[in-house]
């Protein structure tokens, strides 16, 4: 889980400020050496982190939070506005050019997902109401093309190639006429990287550059190289003027160091982040929301907007009515359990929940597993049993049991999950309260 190591380093000292009715100087200088300790262990760039430690210092020794009667919860204040302005401010969005074709340059070295993001990105525009193409420019790496190819099929969008072409600012200016021609306003160019940036590569990509003049050069980067990563984005920007960066495997960096430096040490934005391995796991980045995650403060914004991509009113409004006429069956719990998996499962939901951040991942993972056993269950009875589970007698539960792998044991904590779902939800079920998320939902 992406800063789970400085969250929870973070989360602990502030808990200690907490706990005290007042502040002293001392208190402050003690804390800031956790804060110190802990940004250096996530491999934050220590220059960033010298900065950042003394201007949150500095603002906490301030006359308002020392004489204020809740002066811990001011520190925390001051720690989430310099985390979010160190990673931003705010989100900066991807740009489009004002002719109306637009052309993305993905660059970086090998490794980092590239390829792979470029079909993410495409994928993200078509649900934005793009209309893009890739374009294969990587002529070096064996099989470049073949996969690009593959992730353009994935993402169902076309892929432009000239297999026996070595220039890659010949096949790239092909492939601008050829988007143009037949409708598509947004080319986005995959390019070659290597193990490490040299004078060759720099050389290629500057040529590609004056031949295209791509309206944002973005660069990609793989969060787990820590402050490597920070390097190549300097390296990068230095050469050919990055316009933002795209950050992958932040899934899987529990440290975080390279999203808190990047901004800092190159002045160029995140603008997106990678947050899985599938192709529509790609999300804009935004600072505010990232430093109150690591804070443990949640991201309620970013679970209501994954809610709303999954939102199905009807589904909704028939939901409402089952449960107002008491007819919430076992497939509707089915369909609810899906439904947190389409949102990326339990483990993400909690991570954007305040305070649900630090769940145990040995909790989430049978949370994840029973989930799995109680989805067997359901497929396992009749129609009639899942519209009508009072008539789940025992030798009904066996044979279920039977037919889902799982114990009878298992049957009986589905059936008792399910009933304490179905009363929790009549009771918090109050007139238009279905259609009141509704609304909610669709005005984000």
């Amino acid at each position: 889980m992406a800063f789970e190591g400085l969250s929870d380093k973070l989360q602990g000292v502030f808990k200690g400020l907490k706990g005290k009715g007042s502040l002293t100087e001392a208190d402050i200088n003690a804390a800031m050496r956790e804060v110190k300790l802990a940004l250096l262990e996530a491999d934050v760039n220590f220059k960033v982190v010298k900065e950042f430690v003394a201007t949150v210092k500095e603002k906490s020794l301030g006359k308002e939070v020392m004489e204020s009667l809740t002066p811990a919860q001011q520190v925390i204040k001051i720690v989430n506005d310099e985390l979010t302005d160190l990673m931003g401010g705010t989100g900066t969005k991807l740009t489009y050019s004002p002719k109306g074709f637009t052309v993305y340059m993905m660059v970086g070295l090998q490794g980092t997902g590239k390829t792979t993001t470029c079909g993410k990105l495409a994928k993200w525009l078509v649900k934005n109401g793009k209309k893009p193409m890739l374009c294969a420019c990587d002529i070096y790496r064996p099989a470049a093309i073949d996969q690009l190819e593959i992730v353009g099929q994935a993402v169902d969008v076309p892929v432009f190639t000239m297999r026996d072409c070595k220039d890659p600012s010949v096949i790239a200016s092909a492939a601008v006429s050829e988007a143009e021609k037949k409708g598509y306003n947004v080319l986005i160019i995959d390019t070659a990287g290597r193990l490490q940036i040299d004078e060759a590569l720099m050389v290629e990509l500057e040529q590609l550059k004056k031949t295209v003049r791509p309206h944002e050069i973005l660069l990609v980067v793989d969060a787990l190289t820590g402050q490597d990563a920070v390097n190549a984005a300097e390296g990068f920007n230095d050469r050919l003027g990055i316009d933002g960066i795209i950050m992958t495997k932040m899934d899987g960096d529990s440290r975080g160091g390279a999203a808190l430096s990047t901004k800092k040490v190159t002045g160029r934005p995140i603008k997106f982040v990678g947050m899985g391995e599938k192709l529509d796991e790609l999300e804009p980045f935004h600072p505010e929301r990232m430093a109150s995650r690591i804070l443990g403060m949640g991201d309620m914004m970013s679970l209501i907007e994954k809610a709303q991509e999954d939102f199905d009113e009807k589904k909704a409004e028939e939901l409402e009515q089952k449960i107002r006429k008491n007819k919430f069956t076992l497939e509707d719990f089915l369909d609810q359990m899906g439904q947190i998996r389409n949102m990326g499962g339990i483990a993400k939901v909690l991570d954007m929940m305040p305070g649900m951040g630090k769940a145990k991942s040995e909790d989430i993972a049978r949370g994840e597993k029973e989930f799995s056993q109680f989805e067997a269950i359901i497929r396992s009875m009749t129609r009639e049993e899942r519209e009508n589970p009072q008539i789940l007698n025992a030798s009904r539960r066996k044979r279920i049991a039977a037919g889902s792998g799982q114990t009878v044991q298992k049957v009986n904590q589905l059936i008792k999950r399910y009933e304490e779902a179905r009363k929790m939800m009549k009771q918090m079920m109050k007139p238009g309260a279905m259609g009141k998320m509704s609304r909610m939902f669709k005005g984000f």
